[in-house]
C-alpha cells in the first residue's frame, strides 16, 4: 500500500480486530524493548481484553472497507473459511493463533520461537491452526512441527493490481 495514511489506519483496524478476538496475549521484551507478540483465541475460552472505542473503530473500518473496496474485502477471509471448512472435516481444533510477530529492529534470533513455546506450554494437549499466505515466512512454522493441512490459490485486486497468493492453514497440537 502506497498510501502512509491509509496503511497506518489498516494497522490499528488490524491490530484491534485480532486483539479484541483473544484470548492469550503473549508479549516478549528484550531489556525494556517490546520483541514481538503472540494472539491468540480458543473455543470457550474468555477474551482478555475489551474496549467500546476499538471496538467501534474496527465496525467503523469494516464499513468504508466494505464500501469502498467490495472486490477485495473478504475475498481473502473467504478463501480461509473455505479452506476451515475444508480441514474442520477431518479436524476439530481447540484454537487459533491469529497473530505472531516480531520486532524488526531487534536483532536477537528466536523470539518468534518463544512466543510460540510459551502459548504450548498454556495450551498443553490443544490443537491449534493458522492462516499464513506464500507472500509471509510460512517455513518459520513448519519448522516448529505445524502441518499444512490445507492451501488454495487466489488472485486479490487492490488498487488496480492483481496480487497473486497461496493462502495456507497450518495445523499442530500443542506438546
Amino acid at each position: 500500500m502506497d498510501n502512509r495514511l491509509l496503511l497506518n489506519l489498516y494497522g490499528k483496524y488490524f491490530w484491534y480486530l485480532e486483539l479484541l478476538q483473544s484470548i492469550q496475549i503473549i508479549a516478549a521484551y528484550v531489556g525494556d524493548k517490546f520483541a514481538g507478540v503472540l494472539l491468540a483465541k480458543a473455543k470457550s475460552e474468555k477474551k482478555q481484553y475489551y474496549s467500546f472505542w476499538k471496538l467501534l473503530y474496527v465496525r467503523v473500518f469494516d464499513y468504508f472497507q466494505k464500501r469502498f473496496y467490495k472486490e477485495s474485502v473478504g475475498f481473502y477471509d473467504k478463501t480461509n473459511e473455505e479452506m476451515y471448512l475444508q480441514y474442520s472435516k477431518t479436524h476439530s481444533p481447540d484454537g487459533e493463533i491469529i497473530f505472531l510477530a516480531a520486532n524488526p529492529e531487534i536483532k536477537v534470533k528466536g523470539i518468534g520461537s518463544k512466543l510460540l513455546n510459551e502459548l504450548e506450554q498454556r495450551e498443553k494437549g490443544k490443537e491449534f491452526y493458522l492462516y499464513t499466505d506464500n507472500a509471509c515466512t510460512y517455513q518459520f512454522y513448519e519448522h516448529r512441527g505445524f502441518e499444512r493441512a490445507c492451501e488454495k490459490n487466489i488472485i486479490l485486486s487492490f488498487e488496480s493490481k492483481k496480487i497473486p497468493l497461496q493462502c495456507l492453514l497450518y495445523s499442530k497440537v500443542m506438546k
